[in-house]
């Protein structure tokens, strides 16, 4: 295994590859102190001097390389591999090299780990000494998808929380963030050609609360909306962080709340927005019309999100309402389609062909298998580690995302005092000890593994505070998954971890405590939790 890090108070998570200790003083941060960066690192230049000085009251103002005390650059010929950096800190100052801009700011990113916790405020405490130990440090990630999907359309999340949330994920050095836009129960995107999506669809009137049956309601409206403008900075403050935003707009199935607004896109005319939660008849007519519309919202949405992968959902499809429709039908005979699977195929062919004309990706989940898969679509695999065997092995790139490892909405204990008892046991250590790659691909197969993903749907996640205690600090052991190399003893990860929770505190982040919850984490009384 590799050294996990010379200093244990300060230990670095994601853990780096190598990490030797020095044998000289380290370097104290001053009022003197100062930062330069070439050109290709300068974006992370200003943000050491906006999220380090914040922390520490320090200017640490630009100065000239030769007199600067932190140096940061970026060298494509340094050996270090993609998203790879180097650093070194001894008794005259810290240097970190990039092999690109990405590591460069990852660099940094281990850099604020090896200050004190405080490092991680908004505002200085005032008397602290910000010192760094003498270290050499040479790193670069295992995978290049290191994901997170968050559904913000069960329940929505401001647009404050989800730059807060871009900083906790570059904080462990992660780099895609799925947003799951749409679902029955909202639309959450401006589309300026079908106002209605964001004026009707955008709302419901009520949801359900917990997962019992009968369903059990609150009785009160939920919705909310991201403007055109929105994205745009969320997508701006993303790329600043080295974090790629992933649009996901869920067809044909899942698709109640746009056939709520635009009752010709759907088979069975005009509906409400849903309130419950799970799988529903309700899908997406497969005519011409809709085939335009879609096209038209994909239009759009490429404006907004310049990432190379567009995620058209495509899990959860119940057919019966294709069975009995005789647009549906004619399709399936005029295409030559075997069935309404290969329906599915066919409709999400479509978008991949026009993702792929204007130089997208498509990535659906692993129900586009079905029926026969888009040539160039990615496949994400959550129900199990089956879908993206097969797509591996049909040379398919994969992400996987199997539920039982990476569905951060299931309950973390059995205890009753958990405040969310749904999906099965999810521990920290769970997450901590998954492996990526299947078991069974060869070395060529296992190559189209792009990464893994974990995913907060949050039906049962209706409030900031109850994000972060699903959340951390599962997210944390799986930053350590997809970016270090080798074995992983959760023995050994688990102090570390614990002294990581000591920046979590200092960040405002309010983290499922490793013993359980905490008293005002229940939900104790609530009907239908369970």
């Amino acid at each position: 295994m590799p050294d996990t890090s010379p200093f244990p108070s300060r230990p670095v998570i994601p853990r780096p590859a190598t990490a030797v200790g020095g044998d000289t003083e380290g370097l104290t941060l001053t009022s003197s102190t100062r930062v330069s960066a070439d050109p290709e690192a300068r974006g992370t230049l200003t943000w050491i001097q906006r999220e380090l000085g914040a922390a520490t009251g320090l200017s640490l103002a630009t100065g000239e390389e030769a007199s600067a005390q932190i140096r940061l650059s970026v060298d494509a010929d340094a050996g270090l591999g993609r998203e790879g950096y180097r650093l070194i800190v001894d008794g005259e100052g810290a240097i970190i090299v990039g092999n690109d801009p990405a590591g460069v700011f990852y660099g940094a990113q281990t850099l604020r780990q090896l200050l004190p916790a405080d490092a991680y405020r908004d505002a200085p405490l005032g008397g602290a000494a910000w010192s760094l130990p003498a270290v050499s440090v040479t790193d670069a990630p295992r995978f290049r998808w290191r994901g997170v999907m968050l559904d913000v359309a069960r329940h929505f999340v401001p647009k404050r929380e989800v730059l807060r949330f871009i900083d906790l994920m570059a904080m462990h050095k992660l780099n895609v963030l799925h947003l799951h836009l749409t679902d029955d129960q909202g639309w959450r995107v401006e589309i300026r050609r079908y106002p209605k999506l964001t004026e009707d669809a955008s709302w419901r009137s009520e949801s359900q609360l917990g997962a019992g049956r009968p369903p059990v309601f609150d009785n009160r409206p939920h919705g909310g909306f991201f403007t055109q403008d929105d994205i745009r900075e969320i997508v701006a403050y993303a790329d600043a962080r080295h974090v790629a935003v992933v649009p996901e707009i869920d067809v044909p199935g899942h698709s109640q709340a746009a056939i709520h607004a635009y009752p010709e896109l759907g088979e069975s005319g005009r509906i409400p927005v849903g309130t419950q939660w799970g799988i529903f008849e309700e899908v997406l007519a497969v005519t011409d019309e809709v085939l335009e519309f879609y096209r038209n919202v994909f239009d759009e949405l490429m404006e907004l999100f310049p990432s190379t992968y567009v995620h058209v959902g495509g899990d959860e499809c119940p057919k019966e309402q294709w069975r009995a429709s005789e647009s549906a039908q004619r399709r399936i005979k005029e295409e030559g389609l075997a069935d309404e699977d290969e329906l599915q195929s066919w409709f999400i062919r479509q978008l991949d062909e026009h993702l792929a004309s204007r130089g997208r990706r498509l990535v659906g989940w692993d129900e586009i298998l079905e029926g026969g898969v888009a040539p160039g679509a990615t496949v994400m695999s959550w129900r199990g580690e089956e879908g993206g065997v097969a797509a591996a092995r049909a040379g398919h790139d994969v992400v996987m995302s199997p539920t039982r490892t990476s569905y951060l909405d299931y309950r973390q204990s059995d205890s009753h005092d958990e405040p969310v008892k749904v999906g099965t046991l999810l521990r920290t250590e769970d997450v901590y000890l998954a492996e990526p790659v299947p078991s069974g691909l060869t070395e060529e197969e296992a190559r189209h593994v792009l990464g893994a993903q974990v995913n907060v749907w949050t039906e049962h996640i209706d409030t900031p505070r109850r994000l972060d205690y699903m959340v951390f600090p599962r997210l944390s052991a799986f930053a350590e998954q997809v970016w270090s190399a080798g074995e992983r003893d959760y023995a050994e990860f688990e102090p570390r971890l614990r002294r990581h929770l000591e920046r979590l505190d200092a960040a405002g982040v309010e983290y499922r405590p490793l013993e359980g919850p905490r008293p005002w984490h229940t939900r104790p009384g609530v009907v239908g939790w369970g």
